[in-house]
């Protein structure tokens, strides 16, 4: 009896123990599932110019140090000028690359924008990268300085306006590569035509979707009108990350969902060099270099929503943009090549 007994013991043991292996086999898999695509490029950039926006933290850092570790001069273009020369200092020290630069570029406000870009036609003879990564999510209802609202109009028209005014030098320097940093929020987003800005119903949700879905229609159509140009623009999903980009999600949550977010994060978010992945491979991979109009999550290309597709959509939101900027009315709409 006492022999039966020494048995089941260890054979309850023995199955705790295989739960365990197995279950530690499951996360390794889940980890290495969430953490995606690593870009594989050898690329170098020795004489090239690159733009990131928003590079002071996150993975608008960890591309910007990528991106000066290959060689190239690299802007980092953001809002705090004090995060961003912090940043600046680390990524030299690491990359060993001194031609690392911050331009103050607030894209809250068109005044910035314009001010940054005309900086920049000033004193660069070349952009052969433009990375829109800057972005804001989830904010409760604030404004821009120009009356938008805040995340449709940092994440999207802000953007918008400054690849506009950056076209003509990307132009002259191609072959050139316009990234945008978008979100799988996308696919439940839905572009308020009617009431672009949320006024009538605020979700701090919806307008994150919205956002970030103007920025698969705005690389749909962007590919369109550059066709023929030499400069390609392409879109992408950088994955669950856990940076700043969540300060304002937190907050909102219960204490519940706080306390299940901690395993769930280290477990499942990927880190800021991981997420930074895709943007990269976007910016230098050499088989991505007559590609342009597409969506990318983990270093691939991947279906957009069917409202990330839609032509007609694509076209009335330029329009729609372009007016709110201003760019039709000075006469700076983007020339479309005759077929």
């Amino acid at each position: 009896m006492e022999r039966w007994s020494m048995v089941q013991i260890l054979q309850r043991h023995w199955v705790l123990a295989s739960s365990l292996v197995v279950t530690g086999i499951g996360l390794i898999f889940v980890r290495r599932w969430c953490s995606g695509g690593v870009c594989k490029s050898k690329a170098k950039l020795d004489g090239k110019t690159v733009i990131v926006t928003g590079a002071n933290v996150g993975i608008g850092k960890e591309t910007a140090k990528d991106l000066a570790q290959r060689g190239a001069r690299v802007i980092l273009a953001c809002r705090d000028l004090v995060k961003a020369s912090k940043a600046a200092d680390e990524i030299r020290k690491e990359s060993g690359n001194r031609n690392v630069l911050v331009q103050k570029l607030d894209l809250s406000s068109l005044q910035s924008v314009h001010s940054f870009a005309n900086k920049i036609i000033e004193t660069e003879t070349c952009l052969d990268i433009l990375i829109n990564n800057a972005g804001i999510m989830r904010c409760p209802k604030w404004k821009t300085e120009d009356g938008f609202e805040m995340q449709f109009g940092v994440n999207h028209l802000g953007h918008f306006l400054l690849t506009n005014l950056l076209l003509d030098l990307l132009k002259k320097s191609a072959p050139s590569r316009i990234v945008t940093v978008s979100s799988l929020a996308h696919i439940r987003g839905k572009i308020n035509f009617d009431d672009i800005n949320l006024e009538n119903c605020y979700d701090p949700a919806v307008s994150y979707e919205q956002s970030k879905l103007a920025n698969v229609l705005f690389t749909r159509e962007l590919a369109k009108k550059l066709k023929g140009t030499g400069v390609t623009a392409n879109c992408l999903h950088p994955g669950v990350i856990k940076t700043e980009l969540l300060r304002h999600l937190y907050p909102t949550l219960s204490i519940w969902w706080k306390i299940l977010l901690v395993p769930v994060s280290i477990l499942t978010f990927k880190r800021a060099w991981q997420g930074a992945q895709t943007s990269i491979y976007c910016a230098v991979s050499e088989e991505l270099n007559d590609v342009s109009g597409l969506y990318f999550s983990d270093c691939a290309v991947k279906a957009a929503a069917p409202q990330g597709r839609d032509d007609e959509a694509a076209k009335r939101l330029w329009e729609l943009s372009e007016k709110m900027v201003g760019l039709e009315s000075e006469g700076q709409r983007l020339h479309v090549p005759e077929s």
